[in-house]
């Protein structure tokens, strides 16, 4: 079972086993995310919290997972985190276009 409150989610699965879908839909922060970058490919994590409306460390915690689950990527620049779309992995390319497909029908 999945406990959010107890320990993060981060904690909760190792880096070699894959995060389950429900795990990563589970949360309208990480769903903006992942729409939010997948639209204009990076970002910088203030400009994905400004743009969400999430604070700066929920950001990055969910930043953290979408990372673990291959779907960003973090680019580094001093103090700049800047977050990039990972188009090349299929998940992300797959999940990319449901949510064009989903934006464009009605």
């Amino acid at each position: 079972m999945i406990e959010e409150s107890n320990t993060s989610l981060l904690e909760q699965f190792s880096e070699d086993k894959p995060i389950p879908v429900e795990v990563l839909f589970s949360s309208r922060g990480r769903i903006k995310i992942i729409r939010l970058l997948a639209e204009c490919g990076e970002l910088n994590i203030s400009e994905i919290a400004r743009r969400t409306q999430l604070n700066h460390s929920t950001t990055r915690r969910h930043l953290q997972l979408l990372e673990r689950a291959k779907l960003v990527q973090e680019k580094t620049f001093g103090r700049i985190r800047i977050y990039r779309y990972k188009i090349e992995n299929l998940r992300a390319l797959a999940l990319r276009r449901f949510i064009e497909l989903w934006e464009k029908s009605e």
